[in-house]
C-alpha cells in the first residue's frame, strides 16, 4: 500500500492569517497520526512569516510518525535536518526567496551540488529525496545523485486529470518506470485530492509514498480531519 504523509503548512498559512495559535498545527500532526497517517511532511519556511524553524523542532518531538523535512538546501536548511534526523528529507529547488522554495530541480545541471547534499545526508543515515518533473532525463539524473528517491510534482497531473486521466498521467508513466529501473524508490507530492489520488496509485502502485496538503486540508474543513485523513487512506487501501 502506498504510505501517506499530511502535509501540514497549508495549516501554517492559516494560523499565521489569524492571531494566536489556532489552529495549533502539533495538535493537527499528532491528530493525524492517531487517524493512521503513515508520516508528516513540513517545509519550513524562514523569513516568511508561515512555518518556521521553531515549529520543526516541537514537531520532531511531538510526533511519533514518519518526519519528511522539505525545502531548499541551504546552510541553515541543513543544519536543521542534521540535528533533526527525520527519516527523510526532500531537497526541493529556491532561488533565495523563502515564500518560492518550492520548485522542482534540474537535475542534470545541478548535479554537482545536489550530489554533495545527498552525500551529506546519506553519511548520516537520512534518506534522501528529490523534488522533479515527471521528465526521465531528470529522474534519470537524480538516480546519478546519488538519492534514495524521486518524488514526481504531480501539479501537472491534477491540473490536467478533468481533461482525460490517461493523458494526464502518461508521463508520470514513463517517469516512474525509469526511476525503478534506476534503482529509485518513487514518492509523489502536489495537487492531490479524493477525486485523482486513487487513479494516480492505482495506475502506479509502485508509489511508495504520497504527500497531501492542501487537498486534505480543505476536505478536513468540511468532514473534520480524522474523517479526512481516514477518507485518504480509503482511497490509497482500495487499490
Amino acid at each position: 500500500m502506498t504510505k501517506l504523509s499530511v502535509n501540514i503548512n497549508e495549516l501554517a498559512t492559516l494560523r499565521n492569517a489569524g492571531c494566536g495559535n489556532s489552529p495549533d498545527i502539533l495538535k493537527a500532526a499528532v491528530l493525524a497520526g492517531m487517524a493512521g497517517a503513515h508520516g508528516i511532511t513540513a517545509h519550513p519556511l524562514p523569513g516568511s512569516g508561515l512555518l518556521g524553524y521553531d515549529d520543526i523542532l516541537q514537531l520532531r518531538s511531538s510526533i511519533s510518525t514518519e518526519l519528511n523535512i522539505a525545502g531548499n538546501p541551504t546552510d541553515l536548511f541543513i543544519r536543521l535536518v542534521r540535528e533533526l534526523h527525520p527519516e527523510q528529507v526532500t531537497l526541493m529547488c529556491g532561488d533565495g526567496n523563502a515564500a518560492a522554495a518550492d520548485r522542482v530541480w534540474d537535475t542534470k545541471h545541478n548535479l554537482g551540488f545536489l550530489s554533495e547534499v545527498c552525500q551529506i545526508f546519506n553519511t548520516d543515515g537520512i534518506k534522501t529525496s528529490i523534488f522533479v518533473e515527471p521528465d526521465v532525463e531528470m529522474v534519470r539524473y537524480a538516480s546519478d545523485t546519488g538519492c534514495k528517491c524521486a518524488v514526481l510534482d504531480a501539479q501537472h497531473y491534477a491540473k490536467n486529470f478533468e481533461y482525460g486521466q490517461e493523458a494526464a498521467i502518461e508521463p508520470y508513466i514513463y517517469a516512474a518506470e525509469e526511476a525503478l529501473k534506476c534503482g529509485l524508490e518513487l514518492n509523489a507530492g502536489r495537487g492531490f485530492n479524493l477525486a485523482n489520488i486513487g487513479f494516480f496509485c492505482s495506475t502506479l502502485p509502485e508509489t511508495a509514498g504520497i504527500s497531501v496538503g492542501h487537498g486534505l486540508i480543505c476536505d478536513a474543513l468540511y468532514i473534520g480531519l480524522d474523517t479526512a485523513v481516514k477518507a485518504y487512506l480509503a482511497e490509497l487501501e482500495n487499490i
